[in-house]
């Protein structure tokens, strides 16, 4: 690493002032940091950070030497003082093992002033490096809880990512394979998880969980076993997004001793936290034994390295990661992997939409290069074509419409994170645009406030229209159409015809299941499906027309209940691509990939869209099992 460090201090020089030096240089993680013993001088050049960052390809961060720091009270108030009141500044609170000040705010383009230049003026008149943070239009209790974590444990967190850099820039002989394996989430829908494994690099790409797995408890995890190492080889965890059958399994590694990175962007982080907080409380309650305790998902977040979308992240000493808008929930990525100088470039779907929705702009298809495409195929099969987005929005306000006008409710079963916040998008824009119609509230429950909070932090990720509303202090998701469940359910089963949306999208647990026990036998009542729902599930069930079903109750014993409600099913507004989008995407994707690899489906599914897109595109394209290994090079 030395050598490396020494090669890159070389580079670095050149871009330094003339009566300015660096005091120290080290790896955090990827990021190349610099410790300056003049700040005011280094800043005295326009853009040094860029041009720095431009001819080393990597991200650099400037911190000044120990010895500039001002006393946090006094840098607090001259902090104060350079930032608009405008900005509605929420917390300063300061980090001295990273010699950086976390400003929160409701608007963090005040903060940081045009070209950036409140930050320098902070830096320089400080010497504390401000990190700025935008504060949640709506309460989060999550964000909350990672940010004063990362600050708790700062030394923690130091200590891991000084440990990361020095292996990622360490000095390695170009590895002669590439190979990955099949651990879970192939010719099926669940426990998503790959092993890419070089001469160097053993790399794990999601590791999620499957929750209606039909035959022993092993069939909810994915095969890491059968690796046969130790967790602590294991050099990184790439996530591609948030949902639990993606990223459930993740803190298992860290009960068994892993001790490495994850790589995600920063929505996927905080739901992440969320969502596995939530698999324990939830197995908890149902009696059983979570796979990890919190303080395995407290360490995998203190183990996240973060990045935005486009940016090109080092992960080992012969990976380049970049992350890319995959449109199926916020902060979720198509991966590309850049390995051993382009000896192998690797794209990996993860969940993908290829098409406009309210709530997210379309998957990312262009990369400088691609020769292996893993691609998801939940809507793979041959007659998996959905309706055009307007004709299901109104099919979904059509439905509505006429069961409140019977005295009913309608329940929508939503995933809290992704289709929910597109549902309530719809409401919002019907309230806003017919007020005179709109004469029913639409009731909110489970951790879907939660996600909608994290949405409203993260506004850079979402469609551009509902970008500037948040940013305007418009945010839909507060509009007056919602009202949160906070006492008891039985009040809004008891109420008004309403609208109500609720976790789980599959109804494998949660408030949707006791919403459909209690409305289930009311014709007036309606159900409305708007994501996918599982073979085994609960959804499906429902969903096929079945007028029994047996839910097990809280006593643990099976009760039958009679459905006699109206069922529906409003198809466009799946966070995955359809058949048809699938095939436009690699037909369109630049440059095209000489091998597709299906995953993320069921079995026809996945071998129904194997062979089409093998016989219109000309190229090699497989749909492997799990377990499965296949060299790529």
């Amino acid at each position: 690493m030395q050598n490396l460090l020494s090669d890159i201090t070389k580079k670095i020089e050149q871009f330094i002032p003339t009566g300015c030096s660096i005091a120290k240089i080290e790896a955090e993680g990827p990021d190349i940091i610099l410790y300056i013993d003049d700040i005011e001088k280094f800043y005295a050049v326009d853009n040094p950070v860029k041009d720095i960052a431009n001819a080393l390809k990597k991200k650099i961060i400037v911190r000044a030497a120990p010895q500039l720091l001002m006393k946090p009270d006094e840098a607090k108030e001259t902090i104060s003082k350079l930032i608009q009141a405008e900005a509605g500044v929420n917390e300063i609170r300061f980090s001295p093992e990273f010699h950086e000040v976390w400003i929160e705010a409701y608007k963090p383009g005040l903060v940081i002033g045009k070209g950036g230049t409140t930050l320098k003026e902070i830096i320089k008149s400080t010497g504390w490096a401000p990190k700025v943070l935008r504060t949640p239009t709506l309460p989060s209790e999550v964000v909350k809880s990672i940010r004063s974590t990362m600050l708790k444990e700062a030394e923690l967190r130091k200590k891991f990512l000084l440990k990361t850099g020095k292996r990622i820039f360490s000095n390695v002989e170009k590895t002669s394979w590439i190979k990955i394996t099949a651990l879970g989430g192939f010719k099926e829908v669940g426990r998503s998880c790959i092993f890419l494994e070089t001469s160097n690099d053993k790399i794990v790409l999601d590791a999620g969980l499957k929750f209606e797995a039909t035959d022993t408890a092993k069939d909810f995890y994915p095969y890491v076993s059968t690796l046969n190492i130790p967790f602590d080889e294991i050099n990184a965890i790439v996530l591609s997004h948030s949902h639990l059958d993606h990223c459930g399994f993740i803190p298992y590694f860290f009960a068994m001793g892993y001790e490495g990175p994850i790589y995600c962007t920063p929505p996927s982080r905080d739901l992440m936290a969320l969502l596995t907080f939530d698999y324990i409380k939830v197995m908890k309650k149902q009696g059983l034994t979570p796979l990890y305790e919190e303080k395995d998902v407290r360490k995998a977040l203190l183990h996240c390295i973060t990045r935005d979308f486009g940016e090109v992240t080092d992960i080992s000493p012969e990976i380049k990661l970049t992350l890319h808008n995959s449109g199926h929930i916020l902060g979720s990525s198509v991966v590309h992997l850049h390995i051993s100088d382009g000896l192998h470039n690797l794209v990996y779907s993860g969940d993908l939409k290829f098409s406009h929705t309210k709530l997210l702009n379309p998957a990312v298809n262009t990369f400088p290069r691609v020769e292996t495409l893993i691609l998801e195929s939940t809507y793979g099969g041959k007659e998996d074509f959905h309706h055009p987005r307007p004709q299901a929005e109104e099919k979904v306000i059509k439905i509505v419409t006429e069961t409140i006008a019977k005295g009913g409710k309608v329940l929508i079963p939503v995933f809290s994170v992704g289709r929910s916040q597109d549902i309530m998008l719809v409401f919002e824009e019907f309230a806003r645009r017919n007020p005179d119609k709109a004469n029913f509230k639409v009731y909110i429950d489970g951790m879907i406030l939660e996600a909608s909070a994290i949405h409203t932090v993260y506004p850079e990720y979402l469609k551009d229209s509902l970008q500037r509303m948040i940013l305007s202090g418009k945010s839909p998701f507060e509009s007056p159409i919602f009202e949160v469940v906070k006492g008891n359910r039985q009040e809004v089963i008891d109420g008004e015809p309403c609208v109500i949306l609720a976790p789980s999208g599959m109804m494998t647990g949660g408030p949707s299941v006791e919403y459909f026990k209690a409305l289930a036998g009311d014709p007036k009542n309606s159900i409305i499906f708007v994501g996918f729902n599982t073979n085994y599930s609960l959804g499906r069930k429902i969903q096929k027309g079945e007028k029994e079903v047996a839910i097990v109750g809280e006593d643990g014993r099976l009760e039958t209940i009679q459905v006699k409600l109206r069922v529906e099913t409003a198809e466009g507004f799946s966070g995955h691509s359809d058949r048809r989008q699938l095939t436009n995407y690699v037909k369109s994707m630049k440059p095209k990939p000489s091998l597709v690899l299906i995953d993320h489906g069921e079995p026809k599914k996945c071998e129904e869209l194997a062979h089409s897109l093998s016989r219109l595109l000309g190229i090699d394209v497989r749909a492997p099992m799990d377990l499965d290994s296949i060299r790529l090079k």
